[in-house]
């Protein structure tokens, strides 16, 4: 079977280095809503080695910096890896969501992404 994050095509490329691709999610949450993905193919954030997930924190800040210019009403952000099909991870090579935030955008955000599991979202 094909993977999606395997085959990504140039023009959808906003930034790269040697580890990972940034693009902006095809089915996205809010405007600006990005992915890091591996270059190559591993699973799960806890497959990444050492190296990886060092440089991963240097790709958060680039798509910080980058989301902050072309989105300039962006309130906060939402970082999130799902590891695993029990976690809702729907493609088994390694992204990481770096999803804006937008004043109103729901009715109430507390708990955050505590809202993965509803009834654990309000405490």
């Amino acid at each position: 079977m094909k993977c999606v994050f395997c085959e990504i095509p140039v023009n959808e490329i906003i930034f790269e280095d040697r580890h990972f691709l940034i693009k902006y999610d095809k089915y996205p949450v809010s405007p600006g809503h990005m992915l890091i993905i591996s270059k190559y193919h591993y699973e799960t954030y806890f497959d990444l080695p050492n190296s990886m997930k060092t440089s991963l924190v240097n790709q958060i800040e680039k798509v910080y910096r980058h989301l902050k210019l072309v989105y300039s009403d962006v309130d906060g952000y939402n970082i999130g890896m799902n590891c695993g099909a029990v976690s809702g991870q729907t493609v088994p090579h390694f992204h990481c969501h770096v999803i804006p935030r937008y004043k109103g955008d729901v009715d109430d955000p507390t708990g955050g992404v505590r809202g993965v599991i509803p009834s654990k979202q309000k405490y």
